[in-house]
């Protein structure tokens, strides 16, 4: 079994046909089809029903095709990084982002990353803390945009900005008059927040904790944008991050983003990477260059 053999495999298995598979591989159908009876024979398992206009994966195709995938993008991958390893500015980064910074920033990255490297590719994922971490650490991500403190001892970082907590509140709502808030003002207040496993929702429940305010108790949301809905229509409060609050995409006929006063309610926001990565140079380069990008804004 080698490298080669896994790609006619997923080639077939994506095109359902023999000639066409072996084009896109670049040999011929005979040797094509010769290496999979091989792969076949190795396995003891039949991968293929060959049929008069077509081919079908049989049941053991379906079950083993995720595994060579998963090889072939491994084997993708080592050859990136080696390519890099040669040149850290070249080549795929692979970028996570928390959603409750995802839709504020991801699209200015790209354009803010070509400029400073235009030959590194950059390919950013959309990732809930907990499974963001778990990428980073498994290398399925090369770095994460997400709020601190990490709790890894395996990573390290470099921080980005502090973005301040505003409340979102209905135009009627009692406090929409203020002008602003001290924590205080949230005492008694019912909150809606996000599901577990975004950390936005801890650092709610921290400043719930701290003003007296509490967690709507049959809600959960699964984004920003669901919390803002909720608000418009007229139900409760929530803790909004600053960036979600600004035009346009924070605006919202019937929401009031009200600014708290100092002590202000925050997050610190950083990028973090795995220790000893061979680009780890060029990621705390490159996350100064951004906190200083977005500080000028």
């Amino acid at each position: 079994m080698n490298i080669r053999d896994l790609q006619y495999f997923a080639a077939v298995a994506e095109l359902r046909h023999f000639r066409k598979a072996a084009e896109k591989c670049f040999v011929s159908q005979p040797t094509l089809s010769g290496q999979l009876r091989k792969l076949e024979e190795e396995l003891g398992l039949t991968l293929f029903e060959r049929q008069p206009k077509g081919v079908r994966l049989t049941s053991a195709g379906e079950n083993l095709l995720p595994y060579a995938r998963a090889i072939l993008d491994q084997s993708d991958r080592l050859a990136q990084a080696a390519r890099a390893l040669k040149d850290p500015r070249t080549g795929p980064l692979h970028l996570g982002v928390i959603p409750t910074l995802a839709p504020y920033l991801m699209p200015a990255l790209v354009p803010f990353t070509h400029r400073l490297y235009p030959k590194l590719e950059l390919f950013l994922s959309e990732l809930r803390t907990r499974d963001l971490l778990q990428a980073l650490e498994d290398c399925q991500v090369e770095a994460a945009l997400l709020a601190t403190p990490v709790e890894s001892a395996h990573f390290e970082s470099e921080p980005v900005f502090t973005e301040p907590f505003c409340l979102a509140v209905h135009e009627k709502h009692p406090l929409a008059r203020k002008h602003s808030l001290s924590v205080d003002d949230l005492a008694g207040q019912t909150l809606y927040l996000l599901e577990d496993g975004h950390c936005l929702k801890d650092q709610a429940l921290e400043v719930c904790a701290t003003a007296g305010a509490h967690e709507h108790p049959h809600f959960r949301g699964t984004s920003l944008e669901t919390l803002r809905q909720m608000i418009g229509s007229g139900n409760g409060t929530t803790l909004m991050p600053w960036l979600a609050a600004q035009a346009p995409l924070g605006s919202a006929g019937n929401v009031r983003y009200l600014p708290f006063r100092d002590p202000k309610p925050h997050r610190n926001i950083a990028v973090a990477w795995r220790k000893g990565g061979f680009r780890s140079a060029l990621l705390r380069e490159w996350a100064r260059a951004l906190a200083k990008h977005l500080g000028a804004k």
